[in-house]
């Protein structure tokens, strides 16, 4: 027993090792390609699934050996899992040199690597991801194989082994090595690193003390400081998880040190972490992609990104300041620990001066990858500044490394995507359940936009972000398309809501990762956050009926700045009316009223939204001197 221990031990430093040699080549191959030269395409794809194959195992080693000691059967398995992964991937290949070189048809023979590597992926998939992701890949595969059989729409002309190995694994526009992984590999990946790397250096730390500098005169302090660093943090890392460990282990038992209560602590911080993503400039991996598969260009995706960004952000700050009006909370002194240091200055370059460079780079047309690559070149050569990473520059190693591993394994999520991708254009479901939901909303855009939300709600539950703005995409893009959105604004609406599903119960990732650091129950974590963040429900309606919002899609300035005024008054409403206070509580008929209100500020008839705007105005302005008359309202309400 004690020598099938020791081997199981080797075995995994064994597989740990491989995995930092994996990791350091993924890297300087996305360095590579992203800045100084492009890969053969097929080389790419195949080197970075066999790379991240390998990380793939070493990591799911390591979460299994937190549970206890691995078996000699799991070491065993999990080395087949690699032998028929490099098989596969050998065998793609292979296809991809022999159709280059002479006409060559995907055999029978070649069918058999082909739905060998499938499972091996979608085994990873589901070690690493959960079975969620696992499902939707198996559910293309099974559905590819079997789905003649079903009834009505459902059903397609049928398919052998070798169309289902042609369509997910030999085809380099869909299935697992199709156009999606070529986007992660190429542009996606170089930014994870980026990011990361961002992190590494110490710019977290100091970006935490700006945003406490900065919002030190607010009622809300540490919770306002939390919104206002998450946005910038998230910029970074592109993952709500990751803001909220990183962010959250700071800010969240400052805001409960304030006065605020635990729920209510996790709550804003899951709500601002999973908004990262939507804040130009980075804005994380599905921004990324979204500029590829929309062809509009990265640029313009951080422009049109930008005012629903904001608006977003101005919601929490709404919420936050009503809460700490209904709790009493009044603004305190800054302490000596909260003081920019000269330390703190120089740091801020580490920030500063990398964003720039992606800024500057796509302002001077290079490619988004020449972008990602030059702000880690020039980030690198700033840590240098940074008295911590002097004394100790193997962080900067380690975040390397670390970084290579996301992207290892956000691939793993990919192939599943991919599998999905292939099954839909082989079948043509997509184009089928488009016209289902046509039928359903009938001519109505809102009806056909409520549709789409609740859809892409359900589908992208429990996902990471860009599986789930993929999935949801797919399956609901062409719908909103055919009513006359254009493809920018479809992919922005559904991209919000693939954001959304992170914080919507039963399944709310950001919610579950953030309540443990309050030590706050997760489901009641959930439902605030969900409340806290309702304005993210109702800004992709906003752009969708008006898209002069994202500024390059039709814009003219008049209508702009209206629909900005008149959204921001919304949320304010929007945010009193779900917390029951202003300046002092609001009675029923006046929570009634402004939820009426605030819908109906966004209304496109000028004859419901101006009376609107004035019912509003007034149930402000007599808030204002009822809570004047009646200073003690607030504390009398705790």
């Amino acid at each position: 027993m004690t020598d099938a221990v020791s081997i199981t031990r080797v075995s995994m430093r064994l597989f740990a090792l491989a995995s930092m040699v994996a990791c350091c080549a993924l890297g300087l191959i996305t360095l590579y390609s992203s800045g100084v030269g492009l890969i053969d395409p097929k080389i790419h794809r195949a080197a970075g699934f066999a790379l991240a194959l390998i990380v793939a195992v070493a990591v799911s080693q390591k979460r299994q050996s937190i549970y206890g000691e691995l078996s000699s059967a799991r070491v065993l398995i999990d080395i087949a899992l690699i032998v028929i992964g490099m098989w596969a991937i050998w065998s793609f290949y292979f296809v991809q040199t022999e159709m280059e070189t002479a006409l060559y048809d995907v055999t029978t023979k070649d069918a058999w690597p082909a739905l060998a590597g499938l499972a091996v992926f979608l085994e990873l998939c589901r070690r690493l991801w959960g079975w969620g992701l696992f499902a939707v890949g198996t559910l293309g595969v099974i559905y590819l194989l079997f789905g003649q059989d079903l009834p009505g729409i459902m059903a397609h002309a049928g398919f052998s082994l070798r169309e289902v190995a042609e369509a997910l694994w030999y085809n380099t526009n869909k299935g697992v090595f199709g156009s999606i992984t070529n986007i992660v590999l190429s542009t996606v990946f170089v930014f994870i690193i980026f990011g990361v790397l961002l992190e590494g250096t110490g710019a977290g730390d100091t970006l935490l003390k700006f945003a406490f500098l900065a919002t030190r005169r607010t009622r809300g302090g540490p919770a306002h400081a939390a919104i206002l660093a998450s946005s910038m943090f998230g910029t970074m890392s592109g993952s709500t998880v990751a803001n909220i460990v990183g962010t959250g282990t700071f800010t969240i038992p400052m805001i409960k040190k304030r006065g605020f209560s635990p729920t209510f602590a996790a709550g804003i911080e899951a709500t601002a972490s999973s908004g990262g993503q939507i804040m130009p400039p980075i804005m994380g991996a599905a921004a990324l992609v979204m500029a590829d598969l929309t062809g509009v260009g990265y640029l313009n995706i951080i422009i049109a990104a930008l005012f629903p960004a904001l608006f977003y952000y101005f919601s929490l700050f709404a919420a936050v300041t009503v809460e700490a009006r209904r709790q009493g909370i009044e603004v305190q002194p800054m302490t000596v620990d909260d003081q920019i240091t000269r330390t703190d200055l120089i740091n801020s370059v580490l920030f500063v001066g990398p964003i720039l460079v992606v800024i500057g780079s796509l302002l001077a047309g290079l490619s988004t990858s020449a972008a990602g690559f030059y702000a880690v070149v020039v980030l690198l050569v700033l840590s240098a500044i940074n008295p911590e990473v002097r004394a100790d520059p193997k962080r900067i190693w380690d975040s390397f490394l670390k970084g290579a591993e996301s992207g290892a394994l956000l691939l793993i999520a990919i192939a599943a995507i991919g599998i999905l991708v292939g099954s839909l254009d082989s079948t043509g479901l997509g184009l089928k359940l488009a016209n289902v939901i046509a039928t359903i909303r009938g001519e109505s855009l809102f009806s056909a936009l409520l549709v789409a939300m609740v859809g892409a709600l359900v589908l992208g539950m429990g996902m990471p972000t860009l599986p789930a703005y993929l999935i949801i995409i797919l399956v609901m893009g062409p719908a909103i398309q055919e009513l006359g959105v254009s493809m920018l604004t479809a992919h922005m609406f559904v991209f919000y809501y693939g954001v959304a599903s992170s914080l919507t119960p039963p399944v709310a990732i950001a919610a579950y990762a953030a309540a443990p650091i309050a030590q706050a129950n997760p489901l009641m974590t959930a439902f605030m956050s969900f409340r806290l963040g309702m304005a993210k429900f109702i800004i992709p309606f906003v752009f969708a009926f008006y898209p002069t919002i994202l500024i390059i899609e039709q814009f003219s300035l008049l209508p702009f700045l209206w629909i900005v005024a008149r959204t921001c008054f919304c949320i304010w409403l929007f945010s009193s009316a779900l917390s029951g206070f202003d300046r002092r509580k609001l009675t029923i008929p006046e929570i009634v009223v402004r939820f009426g209100a605030a819908f109906a500020c966004l209304a496109t008839d000028p004859l419901i939204q101006v009376p609107a705007i004035g019912i509003g105005m007034a149930l402000v302005a007599y808030d204002f001197m009822a809570g004047r008359s009646t200073p003690e309202t607030s504390k009398a309400s705790q």
